[in-house]
């Protein structure tokens, strides 16, 4: 969580110096961990204030069924819990998927740039190539549509 309170300026050092130690600087594993780092934080930040508004009843009648924690876990909790499981996996999918400033710092090889990283190209100095640029804008916009409208049943 302290992640976000420092500027996302400030960490671009110790997260590249990170990344070249670990050999992963330039890839896009490299590019994976470090937004595991920002949205699982978030995530469960998000998802701690949800599970701890289940019911402690539920559990407690699950147990009294005969049901062990994990199935408690799996059979009463998780499903209570499917719509907060989607709304954070769709907010983590789209932070990571609309992320351009790690991305642009860390990644220099183009076979594994973002799309976000991408779109710029199209723009070489005052000669801007609208009809690819807004064609590459539109197609980056379907992943989040198509999972928006898998987990719309959950939302």
């Amino acid at each position: 969580m302290y992640t976000y309170l420092v500027p996302q300026s400030l960490l671009f050092i110790p997260l590249f110096t990170i990344l070249v130690n670990a050999g992963l600087s330039n890839t896009r594993t490299g590019l994976v961990l470090t937004y595991l780092g920002f949205t699982v934080p978030f995530c469960t930040w998000l998802l701690m204030s949800y599970f701890l508004s289940v019911p402690v009843e539920l559990e407690e009648a699950g147990l009294v069924d005969g049901c062990s924690r994990a199935g408690v876990l799996f059979r009463i909790v998780m499903p209570v819990t499917l719509p907060a499981l989607a709304v954070t996996a769709f907010f983590s999918f789209t932070l990571s998927w609309n992320e351009y400033l790690y991305a642009s710092v860390f990644v220099s090889d183009v076979n594994a740039k973002t799309i976000p990283t991408g779109i710029p190209s199209f723009i070489i100095e005052d000669v801007f190539f609208w009809g690819p640029m807004m064609a590459s804008t539109v197609l980056s916009m379907l992943p989040p549509l198509v999972v928006y409208f898998v987990f719309q049943r959950w939302l």
